[in-house]
């Protein structure tokens, strides 16, 4: 008779039946670039079949072998892969975003923004850490509003670095970040959280 409590979860976890499918699934939910480690590791996959399989998705989203080139591809950046659109659907992205869905930001929305405004170029992690909430769905907002933008992959951690973008500018109706208004003044002591800002 088998000891139950002796089993890891390794050996119970069913295997993966598409292992693609499975990494295609996971990268549309991730926010950041994930390692080969990192997918190999959450699926109890070996690296090697986890490459394999990166390479199959990227000839399949470029169209390879007669298929049909997709809106969106997969990319190498920071150390691991992500789902991006492709650059030349940008611009109808983008229209969409701020044509078809013009909602309000939320309040948690235009604060992240504020912190990234005066604090640009800056990572998801330090914004998390002014604002002490997990920002991962708004900095996905901002993006997908084309507010923001990624700015840099920082090469040692692999955090990306984001920066407002010339259509924040444009919907705040000035030219520069350098027309912002102070915001030392509004903050308790001048300082907390903010200590470079103008």
């Amino acid at each position: 008779m088998v000891d139950t409590e002796m089993i890891s979860v390794e050996q119970v976890r069913p295997p993966i039946v598409d292992l693609e499918r499975a990494i295609e699934a996971i990268l549309m939910v991730a926010d950041e670039p994930q390692s080969l480690v990192s997918l190999a590791t959450s699926l109890g996959s070996p690296v090697p079949a986890v490459r394999q399989s990166i390479e199959r998705l990227v000839a399949d989203f470029d169209g390879a072998n007669g298929g049909v080139r997709r809106g969106f591809e997969l990319r190498e950046v920071g150390g691991g892969w992500r789902v991006y659109v492709r650059a030349e659907y940008d611009d109808a992205v983008r229209d969409f975003v701020l044509t078809q869905n013009p909602t309000r930001l939320s309040q948690a929305a235009l604060e992240t923004l504020a912190v990234i405004a005066y604090k640009q170029p800056i990572s998801r992690g330090a914004i998390a850490s002014i604002r002490a909430v997990n920002v991962d769905s708004v900095v996905r907002t901002l993006l997908g509003r084309g507010l923001i933008t990624e700015a840099f992959t920082d090469s040692e951690t692999g955090a990306i670095h984001y920066a407002t973008t010339d259509n924040l500018l444009a919907q705040l109706g000035v030219n520069s970040l350098d027309e912002l208004p102070q915001i030392s003044p509004l903050l308790a002591d001048g300082s907390e959280g903010f200590d470079d800002v103008r």
